[in-house]
């Protein structure tokens, strides 16, 4: 939500209803200030047709549930920040206008609601009750330890990768290139010698398949290897060998997903 425009759009509406204070309204980033005027001044639209009293209205209805969530958001934070540095529920209790440390306990993972969603496909807000919230932190930390294990092992690929890939470039000279393979020898030489992030790691490894894939095709079509020397015959074949092992460890990881 722009909120700040939201605020423009109720600052137009008091500006065209000749809201003598109009002057006097916060900023529009001023959210909170801005709704206290539009709740104070709200008789200045008094004479203004009924359909713009009652978008006026809704804007402020509006704003209010969105700073409400965004209030809770950044107190879930401070909650947070209080727990790492050793507050106890008990201490907590009191600054959550609560009575005891399990209503604490309790109020901070509603309030941790606001920013976890289900496992429906629409990612809806999780429920607002400490279980429902304790099932979505668990489900998190599940998925990011998963995340974590896929890009270490893209990580470790990546290392297998880049000298396989440079052992291929090197004998070049002894392969027979069409236009095609010539063009991803090139990406594979411009991306090589820098290739460090993420989308560098996917595009050296596309560009090793294309130019393999390419090869491939030249003997296919001249019914000749394309390797002119041993050693190019030996990069191909490890070029190859790896891309074929990496599709095997895929389909094996999607075989235990299912």
């Amino acid at each position: 939500m722009d909120a700040p425009a939201v605020v423009g759009e109720l600052r137009r509406m008091h500006e065209e209803a000749e809201d003598p204070l109009v002057e006097r309204m916060p900023a529009d980033e001023e959210l909170f200030g801005a709704l206290l005027y539009a709740e104070k001044q709200a008789h200045a639209l008094q004479a203004r047709p009924l359909d713009v009293r009652k978008a006026a209205a809704m804007k402020r209805v509006q704003l209010w549930e969105f700073l409400r969530e965004q209030a809770e958001v950044h107190q879930s934070r401070a909650i947070d920040d209080a727990r790492n540095a050793g507050a106890q529920w008990a201490q907590l209790a009191p600054a959550l206008a609560v009575a005891a440390p399990s209503a604490a306990y309790n109020k901070a993972k509603r309030l941790k609601a606001i920013e976890l969603t289900d496992e429906t496909p629409q990612a809806r807000p999780v429920r607002r009750t400490p279980e429902a919230v304790l099932r979505a932190e668990r489900r998190l930390i599940l998925e990011q330890a998963a995340e974590r294990r896929a890009q270490a092992a893209a990580q470790r690929r990546h290392q297998l990768l880049v000298p396989v890939a440079d052992r291929l470039l090197n004998q070049r000279d002894g392969l027979v290139l069409d236009e095609d393979a010539e063009y991803w020898f090139e990406e594979i030489e411009a991306v090589l010698p820098n290739c460090r992030t993420p989308l560098q790691m996917v595009s050296l490894h596309r560009y090793l398949q294309a130019a393999v894939r390419s090869l491939n095709k030249v003997e296919q079509r001249t019914a000749h290897p394309v390797s002119l020397t041993e050693g190019a015959r030996l990069a191909l074949s490890a070029a190859a060998e790896f891309l074929n092992e990496e599709r095997s460890d895929e389909a094996g990881s999607l075989a235990v997903e299912r």
